[in-house]
C-alpha cells in the first residue's frame, strides 16, 4: 500500500518527525457521540497510534446524523464496538481499545499511559470526572461541546482547568441532545477542532490553552474567547 501519509509528511514542520510522534501517541476518547466520532476518525486516519475509547451507550437511529462512524445496521450495539470496526476500517494501523463503561471517579487506571484525553462528554459530572482524573495524571485535555446551533473548544491542564471557564457545579448541560435540537454538522465542525488541538499537543504546536473557541454554526464564524486561572484550591 501506497504512503497513506505521503501528503502530511511532505509539510514544512511536520515530515517524519511528525508522523512518528503520531505513531508513538496515546490519546483517549471519552464519549463516543457527535464529537467523539469525528476526532477519533481524524485521530485514526492521521496515523495515532494508539486510541483508548471510552463510553458505555449504544447506538440510537436518532443519533446517527451527527455520529458519524454509525450507521444503521449499528443501531442497538454498543458505540465503543461499531467504533473499532469502523477505525480497523479506516486506519487498521491504529491499534484501538474499547473500553464499555462510564468514566467516573474511581476509573484511574482507564488513563494509564494516556498522552491526552479528548473529553467528548455531554454531562458536567462525566466532564469534572474526566478533568479530575487527567489533573491527577498530569494529562491535558482537549475539550468540546455543543448545544443547538453553537458549539465550544478548549485545551486544559497547565495553566488553565475546566473550572476556570465553567466554575459552577449546577451549570446547565450545553449538548445533552435528549428532548433538544443539535445539528449534525456542528459537532462535526467541533469534533474535527477537538481532533486538530489534541494533534498540535503530540506535534508541540500552539495548541490553543488559555482561549476558548466559539462556534455559531449559523454563521460559520468562530469566535476567541481569551480564559485564565481562577484562584483554587484542588482537591
Amino acid at each position: 500500500m501506497a504512503d497513506p501519509f505521503l501528503r502530511q509528511r511532505v509539510l514544512r514542520g511536520f515530515g517524519d518527525a511528525g508522523q512518528e510522534a503520531l505513531a508513538g501517541a496515546r490519546v483517549a476518547i471519552v464519549g463516543v457521540g457527535g464529537l467523539g466520532c469525528p476526532a477519533a476518525q481524524y485521530l485514526a486516519a492521521a496515523g495515532v497510534g494508539s486510541l483508548t475509547l471510552v463510553d458505555s451507550d449504544r447506538v440510537a437511529a436518532s443519533n446517527l446524523h451527527r455520529q458519524i462512524l454509525f450507521g444503521p445496521d449499528d443501531v442497538g450495539r454498543l458505540k465503543v464496538d461499531a467504533a473499532v470496526d469502523a477505525l480497523n476500517r479506516i486506519a487498521p494501523w491504529c491499534a484501538v481499545t474499547e473500553v464499555p463503561e462510564r468514566l467516573a471517579e474511581s476509573s484511574a487506571g482507564l488513563l494509564a499511559g494516556v498522552d491526552i484525553v479528548v473529553d467528548g462528554t455531554d454531562t458536567w459530572a462525566s466532564r469534572r470526572a474526566v478533568a479530575s482524573l487527567a489533573r491527577s495524571r498530569g494529562v491535558p485535555v482537549v475539550w468540546g461541546a455543543v448545544q443547538g446551533w453553537y458549539g465550544q473548544v478548549a485545551v486544559f491542564g497547565g495553566a488553565v482547568d475546566l473550572a476556570d471557564v465553567y466554575p459552577q457545579e449546577d451549570v446547565g448541560d450545553l449538548d445533552r441532545c435528549d428532548g433538544q435540537g443539535v445539528v449534525g454538522v456542528v459537532c462535526g465542525q467541533v469534533g474535527t477542532s477537538m481532533a486538530q488541538r489534541a494533534m498540535a499537543l503530540i506535534l508541540g504546536n500552539d495548541a490553543g490553552e488559555g482561549r476558548l473557541d466559539q462556534l455559531d454554526g449559523r454563521t460559520g464564524r468562530w469566535r476567541e474567547v481569551r480564559v485564565g486561572a481562577r484562584t483554587r484550591t484542588h482537591a
